[in-house]
């Protein structure tokens, strides 16, 4: 193995293989800490808030939201916050020290024994997800070579998809036969083992030397550093709109048995992890005509979806339909941040997490707020539908813009400089 400090790490095939799937684990860890409390919501309200639960259900799961929504605000504050002050960090011992913390936080959310506390166990587990992601996705763009970032990005997201398939269902099964506790305890034992595989595989790669806090948040100064953030954050609501309480729209809507939960989940992840690879590919292709083809399918799936809920085919295509549309943004979301941010990669690469779990508080929030109100558990998809309306005018008009500047001679930010800097 050879290394160089200010190039991609040359290791064996095989080593690259193990390296990358030690990333993976980690998007896997994080998709089932993230997505478990889904299924589970139902179990938690119960567990936590027991007399809300007697009374109303439908406010309890309501109320539980706000569990989804904590981790989700953890997300947004930790990812730019870390990746900023880190950026100067060599990035294995970054993704060490963040596994750690994802370990420790989850065994928190665990075992403390109030609401109050598991939403604060919640927000504080959730500090490391963006820098991870972030630092994860440099770590594995450098090890796939030139021309690969966005399939770079997308194959670790891939753990955090294929969780939706195996992971999040297995563990939501763990958590109704068991407890929702055990289940996060069963997540903890991924993070520690993805600590270990991380230890052993993934090589040793300097930060960036040249960092400073200054010039990462100078990344907040561009203004389609802002369109980019708009995109995945108002967008990526409608996705977070139906699956954060997709377990009662298919029990009280669709009529399942709630032992089928988990195979809608099961659906959603196959969905996802499709969508992620093929968004990879199309990105690196043209990020700009993938967002535009994967917002109008997504669009047409929450159409489908709040049409045809009442009957099982019509859910299971509609979920399988959102996920897949919706994973396929995040990896050209996450290429159209990097190339608009200039030299402040680190936070860039970060940014997009606190960008889709903005999306993650703000559907949770939304859907909760409409089901809350008496309007029924279909309620959040038309909700999504207009914030991925929304999301996908902002992608034309940040696009527009780009536009407007290349006919005016303005220079446009440097994709090839963006590259680079990715690949360092």
């Amino acid at each position: 193995m050879t290394q160089s400090s200010n190039g991609p790490t040359t290791l064996s095939p095989a080593r690259t293989r193990f390296a990358l799937l030690a990333l993976a684990m980690g998007g896997f860890g994080i998709g089932a800490t993230e997505f478990v409390a889904m299924g589970l919501l139902p179990d938690m309200a119960a567990d936590l808030l027991p007399g809300l639960a007697a009374t109303s259900p439908d406010a309890a799961n309501a109320a539980a939201g706000w569990i989804i929504s904590a981790y989700a605000l953890g997300v947004v504050v930790g990812a730019p916050t870390i990746a900023a002050a880190a950026a100067r960090w060599p990035r294995k011992r970054l993704l060490l020290v963040l596994l750690a913390a994802f370990s420790i936080g989850t065994i928190a959310s665990a075992l403390l024994p109030t609401f109050p506390l598991v939403l604060a166990a919640r927000f504080v587990a959730a500090l490391p997800h963006g820098a991870y992601f972030g630092i994860a996705s440099l770590v594995a763009a450098s090890l796939m070579g030139p021309g690969k970032r966005a399939r770079g990005v997308a194959l670790v997201l891939s753990g955090l998809t294929i969780a939706n398939v195996v992971g999040v269902p297995a563990i939501t099964w763990l958590g109704q036969a068991a407890g929702w506790r055990v289940a996060y305890l069963a997540v903890a034992a991924i993070f520690v083992a993805t600590f270990v595989a991380v230890l052993l595989a993934v090589p040793w790669q300097a930060g960036d030397p040249a960092a400073t806090m200054r010039r990462q948040l100078g990344a907040f100064t561009r203004v389609q550093v802002w369109f980019a953030l708009g995109i995945g954050a108002i967008g990526f609501g409608g996705l977070f709109a139906v699956y954060s309480y997709v377990a009662p729209l298919a029990t009280e809507v669709t009529g399942l048995d709630p032992v089928l939960v988990p195979v809608v989940l099961i659906v959603f992840g196959i969905g996802m992890t499709a969508g992620n690879l093929v968004g990879g590919r199309l990105a690196d292709w043209s990020v700009r005509r993938s967002m535009y083809l994967f917002f109008a399918v997504l669009a047409a799936a929450l159409v489908l979806l709040g049409l045809t809920a009442t009957n099982p085919v019509g859910l299971v295509a509609g979920v399988l339909l959102v996920g897949a549309s919706s994973a396929a943004l995040s990896p050209a979301i996450q290429a159209r941040l990097m190339d608009v941010a200039g030299d402040a990669q680190s936070i860039a690469a970060a940014l997009n997490h606190s960008a889709l779990n903005i999306g993650n508080s703000l559907g949770a929030i939304l859907g909760g707020a409409a089901i809350a109100a008496g309007l029924g558990y279909v309620a959040p998809v038309w909700i999504g539908l207009l914030l991925t309306a929304a999301g996908s005018v902002l992608a034309v008009t940040s696009f527009a813009v780009d536009r407007m500047r290349g006919r005016r001679g303005i220079p446009m930010p440097s994709v090839t400089g963006a590259m680079q800097v990715v690949a360092d």
